[in-house]
C-alpha cells in the first residue's frame, strides 16, 4: 500500500521505516529540510538502537523517501499516518495545534479515497475533530476514513517493539476502514485489537498512565523500605511471582521522564477535569513522581548540608538507557539545583553530553569519561542506568573520589559489594546492612 507519513519526530520516523520493513511504498514528510536531507541520506536524527540501520535498510530497497512537499505526499496515498508531536501546554493539556494543521492540509490535498491514521497520543474525542477538520478541506470529491491508531513504543526498544509488538489498537467507525487497516497491518503477525476510535483514544492514555501509576507505586514503596529496613528488591521479587502482578515496572528509582508518562498523565488528568472528572489516582501519581525526582538531592543534603564548592559528580543525564532523550530527565533540573547553589559539577553520559551543556547553558561541566567525571569529587549521583555506568566497578569509584559517596538513584550496583568496599552508598529502597549471616 502506498502510505504517506505526516512527522519524522520519534513516532513519525519510526511508524515510516516499520510500514517499509513489511513492504509498504512509504513517504515521509516534515517541514524541517535539515532533517529531510538527513533522511534521505541514511541519517536518523533521532538516537534509538536499530533504527538508523533499519532506516538505510528500506532506502536502499526503494520503500521509503522523504520530502517537504507535503500536497504531493498526500495527494495520491491510500493512507496517512499523523505521526506529530503533541507536546505539553502549561496547564498540562495535550497541544493539538500541529495535529489540526497537518489535518487541513491532509484534507485540502487528498485526491483519491483514502484512510487517515492519527498515530499522535491525543485525547479523547480528537478523532472526531480530525474528522471535521479533514472533511471541512476537501477540495475533491473524495471518501476518506478517519482511525485512531495510537503507539505503543518505548524509548530504547522502539524499533524492537514496531517489529514484535503485543499488540496493535485499531479504532474505527466503519467496517470498510477496519478492513483497510487489517491489510496494512497484515504482515506484521500481532494480534489486533479492533474497537471504537475514542476507546483507542483512551486505551493508549489508559495503558501509559497505567504503567506510571505502577512505578510511583512501587517508589513509594521502596520509600517506605528506606524507613522500615526493608528491602524493595525483595519486595518486589516477591510481588513480581503473583501474575495478577506482574515483574515488569517494578524497579525502584528516581522517577520516570521521557516524552510520553509525564506529558500523557497530565493530559488525562487535565482531559478528566476539564469533564468535572478527578481521576484521585493519576494526580497522586503525578505528585509522586514529582517529588520523586528530587530523592538523590535529599539524600545529597543528608550527607552535605553545604554544598557551595563541591565537586559533584553526575553519571548518565537522559531519562533512561539507550536514548538521547532529555525530556523531563531527572538529571537537568537536578544539576540546576545544584548550578545554583554553587556546586562544581563534573558530569558524563555515553550519548546526550552536547544537549545537556546546551540546556545548562556550560559545556566546561561535561567530561569525555566516567574516570574524568569522577576525579576528585566529593560525591556521586547516578542519574541513569547505562550499562557502561551498571560496569563501574568499587574500586572506580574508590580510585578517583576524593570522598567515595555514591548516591545511586537506579539501584544499579550490588549493595553489599559497596561497602564491602568502603564505599558509603545509598540507593533507592535498600537500606545498608551487613550481609545476611544465613544458616
Amino acid at each position: 500500500m502506498k502510505i504517506a507519513v505526516a512527522g519524522v519526530g520519534y513516532v513519525g520516523l519510526v511508524s515510516a521505516v516499520g510500514f517499509a520493513h513489511h513492504g509498504h511504498m512509504v513517504t515521509a514528510v516534515d517541514v524541517d529540510a535539515m532533517k529531510i536531507a538527513g533522511l534521505t541520506a541514511g541519517i536518523s536524527p533521532i538516537f534509538e538502537p536499530g533504527l538508523e540501520a533499519l532506516l538505510q535498510e528500506q532506502l536502499a530497497a526503494g520503500r521509503i523517501q522523504f520530502t517537504t512537499d507535503s500536497a504531493s505526499a498526500y495527494a495520491d496515498a491510500e493512507a496517512i499516518v499523523i505521526g506529530v508531536g503533541t507536546p505539553e501546554n502549561e496547564d498540562g493539556s495535550a497541544n493539538l495545534a500541529a495535529v489540526y494543521q497537518v489535518a487541513h492540509e491532509i484534507g485540502a490535498s487528498m485526491q483519491q479515497d483514502g484512510l487517515v491514521i492519527v498515530k499522535s497520543t491525543v485525547p479523547v474525542g480528537t478523532n472526531d475533530k480530525i474528522e471535521a477538520i479533514v472533511r471541512g478541506a476537501l477540495r475533491s470529491a473524495v471518501d476518506v476514513d478517519i482511525v485512531s491508531n495510537p503507539e505503543f513504543l518505548a524509548q530504547g526498544s522502539a524499533v524492537y517493539d514496531t517489529l514484535h509488538g503485543s499488540r496493535i489498537v485499531v479504532g474505527t467507525e466503519s467496517a470498510t476502514a477496519e478492513a483497510k487497516m487489517r491489510d496494512i497491518y497484515a504482515a506484521y503477525g500481532q494480534p489486533i485489537v479492533s474497537v471504537s476510535r475514542k476507546s483507542a483514544e483512551l486505551i493508549k492514555y489508559a495503558s501509559n498512565d497505567f504503567l506510571a501509576l505502577k512505578i510511583s507505586f512501587v517508589n513509594e514503596i521502596a520509600n517506605l523500605c528506606d524507613i522500615l529496613g526493608a528491602d524493595i528488591e525483595e519486595v518486589t521479587e516477591g510481588m513480581g511471582y503473583d501474575p495478577r502482578i506482574g515483574n515488569s515496572f517494578l524497579r525502584a528509582g528516581i522517577g520516570y521522564g521521557g516524552s510520553c508518562f509525564p506529558k500523557d498523565t497530565k493530559a488525562l488528568h487535565w482531559l478528566a477535569e476539564d469533564h468535572g472528572f478527578l481521576l484521585r489516582t493519576i494526580e497522586a501519581t503525578i505528585k509522586i513522581n514529582e517529588k520523586q525526582k528530587y530523592l538523590l538531592l535529599h539524600k545529597l543534603r543528608q550527607e552535605m548540608p553545604t554544598i557551595a564548592g563541591k565537586k559533584i559528580a553526575v553519571l548518565g543525564l537522559t531519562f533512561k538507557p539507550n536514548t538521547d532523550d532529555l525530556r523531563e530527565a531527572p538529571s537537568i533540573p537536578n544539576m540546576k539545583v545544584l548550578q545554583k547553589e554553587g556546586a562544581i559539577i563534573q558530569a558524563y553520559d555515553p550519548i546526550a553530553m552536547a544537549q545537556t551543556a546546551e540546556k545548562l547553558g556550560d559545556a566546561s561541566i561535561m567530561k569525555d569519561s566516567i574516570e574524568a567525571a569522577l576525579e576528585g569529587a566529593d560525591v556521586c549521583l547516578i542519574f541513569t542506568e547505562w550499562d557502561e555506568i551498571r560496569a563501574i566497578s568499587p574500586d572506580t569509584f574508590k580510585k578517583w573520589m576524593a570522598n567515595p559517596i555514591v548516591l545511586d538513584g537506579r539501584n544499579c550496583f550490588n549493595k553489599y559489594e559497596m561497602e564491602a568496599a568502603g564505599i558509603a552508598y545509598q540507593s533507592v529502597g535498600r537500606p545498608l546492612a551487613k550481609v545476611r549471616q544465613l544458616q
